[in-house]
């Protein structure tokens, strides 16, 4: 009878350790962060686009503006633009999407877009070119410097996560991704979300840390 008692202690402290380093997983579907000139030249020069909503990261927002992707094979429609403005269009998208538009992008870290992919982006009669703007953006975890600490690691270490989803699946080469302006989640495609089976309430673990440090 005791020892039924320790085991069943043993177990919960064990779930509430586990629980202690759950990282929530964000699905992000294809979207465009625009520069400034490309607002202008696709809404007009006195146009405001207008924000629909708040994203998980502080800062980060969704327009109710979308806009259309023009490969030399094909054609995306209706995908969202993200806010604020950036610098240099990026523009985020899967291998199957690049496949449906015939192109060949890179995976990489945002804002690393040297050599990347070109393709059009266009809004009702408008339409600008994305030179060297397209990725497929490298799977990686937000996190602030107190979650840095809790889970050991550091800005720009790669991990390999497990994800329990409906297909539970290990991901390696994560990016880990520390800022204090950050909040805790990991991000992942629509393929490799398709791939692991996740869905809203999935969440992950760090599996493995690399030791390169």
């Amino acid at each position: 009878m005791e020892q039924d008692i320790i085991d069943l202690i043993t177990k919960r402290v064990r779930e509430e350790l586990v629980r202690e380093f759950l990282i929530p997983v964000e699905v992000s579907a294809r979207h465009v962060h625009l520069s400034k000139e490309h607002i202008c030249e696709l809404f007009g020069y006195e146009y405001e686009l207008a924000k629909k909503k708040d994203l998980s990261q502080p800062g980060q927002f969704q327009y109710n503006e979308r806009v259309m992707l023009i490969g030399p094979k094909g054609v995306l429609g209706g995908v969202a633009v993200l806010g604020p403005p950036r610098y240099k269009t990026q523009v985020e998208i899967t291998r199957t999407d690049a496949f449906a538009l015939g192109i060949d992008p890179p995976v990489r870290d945002s804002g690393d877009l040297g050599k990347s992919g070109t393709l059009f982006i266009a809004y009702d009669k408008s339409i600008v070119k994305g030179e060297e703007s397209v990725i497929i953006a490298k799977r990686h975890i937000h996190m602030t410097k107190k979650d840095s600490q809790r889970f050991n690691v550091h800005d720009k270490q790669v991990v390999s996560v497990k994800i329990y989803g409906q297909r539970p699946l290990i991901f390696e080469d994560v990016l880990v991704r520390v800022s204090d302006s950050y909040a805790l989640r990991m991000h992942i495609d629509f393929d490799e979300a398709n791939a692991s089976g996740s869905t809203d309430g999935t969440v992950c673990t760090i599996y493995e840390a690399s030791a390169e440090d």
